[in-house]
């Protein structure tokens, strides 16, 4: 007699949890906040309370983006997402995403009210985006305040704090407009289908990948030439990275339909962005 087959197993509630948080890009944003937090001389434990109030700020942007498209994405089948795949209720990720946020603006406060205004800004600026700017025209503007805003986190975290100089903010906000546009080319087709009709979507996925690719360059080239001084021959090796990165997105594009891998050059490009600002 055949044995009955069992249903495959559910992971863990809070490994289901954390992988709805899109895991890979909340490490990254992370990482790019302790990177220009030691760049920008912010002290230990200041610079501790910064970075647990970004990676707080990225599991609530995370959370809530799979929690609000949940039905969305159990429609065209992503049952990889613990959301649609009901490994984790809808219900459980927005209470979630909504403690994150209240955890990453409480973590912000004792830092100044400069840095608690600009992380509630890009807080509300991305849930606005999981809440419906995405499915319009002007989706990519949360990314670019966002990210624009996102280098200032560092130097208003410090003492006698301050905004980021505009480069520094330029470049950020190019990052930003590159990360939307390649995030999203994989699932083009499934989202026209749900009725989610963004930039990305009306350019087309070539289309979105150059103009990636040109972001790219614009961070780069922001972050090499913005700083007084001549730049030193370490950062024009990580500038010449970062558009290898570029160029490496768009062979990708033009050689087959984009997907995944574009993403993760892109964001393999933030790394070597924050590098730069490092040695700027």
């Amino acid at each position: 007699m055949d044995a009955v087959p069992r249903p495959p197993a559910r992971p863990h509630l809070v490994r289901a949890l954390w992988g709805a948080t899109h895991p890979g890009p909340t490490l990254v944003v992370t990482v790019l906040s302790l990177a220009l937090g030691i760049a920008a001389g912010v002290e230990p434990l200041r610079l501790a309370l910064l970075v647990t109030a970004v990676f707080a700020g990225q599991v609530s942007v995370g959370l809530s983006n799979d929690a609000i498209d949940g039905a969305r994405d159990a429609a065209v089948g992503r049952l990889d997402k613990p959301i649609a795949g009901g490994a984790v209720t809808p219900e459980l990720a927005l209470a979630v995403a909504v403690a994150s946020a209240v955890v990453a603006v409480a973590l912000s406060a004792p830092l100044g009210a400069g840095l608690l205004a600009a992380h509630a800004v890009a807080l509300a600026s991305a849930w606005a985006y999981n809440a419906g700017l995405k499915s319009t025209p002007f989706s990519i503007a949360p990314f670019l305040l966002s990210f624009g805003l996102f280098p200032s986190f560092a130097t208003l975290s410090l003492p006698a704090p301050g905004l980021a100089a505009p480069w520094a903010s330029l470049a950020g906000a190019a990052l930003g407009a590159a990360v939307h546009l390649t995030n999203v080319v994989r699932d083009l087709d499934d989202d026209r289908r749900t009725g989610v009709r963004g930039l990305p979507h009306r350019l087309g996925a070539r289309a979105s990948v150059l103009v990636a690719a040109a972001g790219i360059v614009v961070g780069g080239l922001a972050v090499l030439v913005g700083p007084t001084g001549a730049p030193s021959p370490l950062a024009g090796a990580f500038f010449a990275a970062v558009v290898a990165a570029a160029a490496a997105t768009v062979v990708l594009a033009l050689r087959r339909p984009p997907g995944r891998a574009v993403f993760r050059v892109t964001m393999l490009a933030a790394l070597l962005l924050a590098a730069q600002l490092v040695l700027a």
